[in-house]
């Protein structure tokens, strides 16, 4: 079981002493950092997750944000400042499984527990710094997507598709989510080629370079995009392209740009997603349990990966989330 930080014993020791229960510290303030690895809409869903998260607990929160763009040292430097700032735990989703390392385990040194969600460090810091990982598995992610883009496929009876893929490989997770939804795919669809495989996160790169593999492969049958702006930007070239029709898109991360296209569902034809908000909340919950010293045994706690592969599906996560919020 991993240990109690340094500053929780502290706070335990000096509630005793002062003769109080640790309910009665359970009941205080939270000071929480609260780091976003980008823009992309699932981080304003982790956000108000945490925030929902905090009332239900019962809990006055003082949230300290920012969104590190992506960029190790930026979120480095915010680590930096939410230790001087005295926050009780920060929550984050890490820019890279070993270059936010060295900034994770400041915060642990200054005795400050630290849950990751989405992402996280490599699996030896992740055991050392980290008090807790909210997560719902990357393979099963990319699988629950392979196994829909082969009922696809077998019912349009395309037995040697192949796809592109729009990644968002320089974290781990998408690795991990290319290799189920490969494994997945290839098991019922043995055929199935992967034939393009470049970055392409974000909105307007993903637009771009989707539009480069339709010119320059012709005979795609479909994307693969491994999170929300891959997913959108695949859609967006394949219509600019006019290849609607022609070519498909299967992709991660629900958003209302993306819900609207799945209710379409002229080209994205399978969405797997993880609520935002619901990791948001489950993020904070462990955070809450963390400054209580009560961290879980197991530093993965796992959270429900959903699958959406029809039109009514699309229009029933819009009615679902009208303010439009993952």
């Amino acid at each position: 079981m991993k240990l109690v930080t340094r500053a929780t014993m502290l706070a335990l020791g000096i509630i005793a002493a002062a003769g109080l229960s640790p309910a009665f510290a359970q009941d205080k303030d939270l000071k929480v950092g609260a780091i976003y690895m980008d823009a992309q809409g699932f981080y304003a869903g982790v956000r108000k997750g945490i925030q929902t998260g905090a009332a239900d607990a019962g809990r006055k929160l003082n949230i300290i944000e920012t969104n590190a763009q992506g960029d190790a040292s930026k979120e480095s430097s915010f680590i930096d400042s939410l230790i001087s700032s005295g926050v009780q735990a920060i929550i984050v989703s890490p820019v890279s499984a070993d270059g936010s390392s060295r900034a994770i385990r400041r915060a642990y040194d200054a005795g400050i527990p630290v849950v990751c969600y989405n992402t996280c460090l490599n699996d030896a810091d992740m055991k050392e710094y980290i008090s807790a990982y909210a997560v719902g598995d990357p393979y099963d992610f990319g699988s629950k997507l392979g196994n829909a883009a082969a009922d696809y496929f077998i019912a349009e009876k395309k037995d040697a598709p192949k796809i592109a893929v729009l990644n968002c490989e320089f974290v781990e997770v998408c690795v991990t989510r290319r290799k189920g939804f490969e494994d997945a795919l290839k098991a019922k669809v043995p055929g199935a080629q992967i034939v393009a495989n470049q970055e392409g996160a974000v909105l307007d790169k993903a637009v771009s370079v989707a539009s480069t593999m339709l010119s320059s492969n012709p005979d795609i049958d479909a994307f693969f995009g491994e999170a929300g702006g891959a997913t959108l930007g695949a859609a967006r070239a394949v219509k600019s392209q006019g290849k609607t029709g022609q070519v498909v898109v299967f992709g991660g991360d629900m958003t209302t740009e993306i819900a609207q296209e799945l209710s379409d569902f002229t080209v994205i034809k399978a969405v797997v997603d993880i609520s935002g908000q619901g990791l948001g909340k489950l993020a904070l919950a462990q955070a809450i349990k963390s400054v209580d010293g009560q961290a879980p045994a197991d530093i993965k706690v796992p959270y429900d990966i959903d699958v959406y592969k029809s039109s009514e599906d699309g229009k029933a996560w819009l009615k679902a989330h009208a303010d439009g919020i993952p």
